[in-house]
């Protein structure tokens, strides 16, 4: 009796998508600001905290602790017509801070082959921390000009269902 299993390919890391989960942004989303060339920063990880145990020499008790992530890192050639997250990014990031910051629920997702999300990352409380314009170098004729955009989050999760709806903040 023999059994085949379907052989497994990971899928690849350059298809991808962003977008502002609806109902969480008051400015529609274009399609403009779901096209970036690198998002990074999706890394959550748990402190170790140590405990001594009295009159234990041979080992220390490691307990989880608080989880803990680098900002998310967004980053995209510069959009010169009107976009939602820019315009987002520019009441957080410069502003006076005199209305308050309005987060938002992102998704990453991550594409198969016909195009559809097989993964998805929800950032919930999202805003936008830091936003920098790549440098302007004339001896660089190819590159094209970049912004990145930094958001910070305070929770992340994963789901392999392919939907794309998540709780609005």
């Amino acid at each position: 009796m023999s059994t085949t299993a379907a052989a497994y390919y990971p899928p690849p890391a350059f298809a991808f998508s962003v977008v502002v989960v609806a109902g969480s942004s008051s400015t529609p989303q274009t399609a403009i600001d779901g096209a970036f060339i690198e998002i990074s920063g999706i890394d959550p990880k748990v402190d170790i905290e140590e405990v001594v145990e009295g009159g234990v020499n041979g080992y220390v008790h490691q307990l989880p602790g608080v989880t803990k992530h680098s900002n998310l890192v967004l980053k995209r050639g510069y959009v010169v017509q009107d976009s939602a997250l820019a315009t987002w990014a520019a009441q957080s990031v410069g502003s006076s801070l005199g209305t308050p910051i309005q987060t938002q629920t992102l998704n990453v997702n991550l594409l198969g082959s016909d195009g559809e999300p097989i993964l998805t990352w929800t950032f919930q409380n999202a805003w936008p921390v830091k936003w920098e314009v790549g440098t302007l170098d004339a001896r660089e004729t190819n590159n094209v000009l970049t912004q990145t955009l930094e958001i910070s989050y305070t929770t992340v999760t994963t789901s392999s269902s392919g939907s794309t709806t998540a709780a609005s903040s």
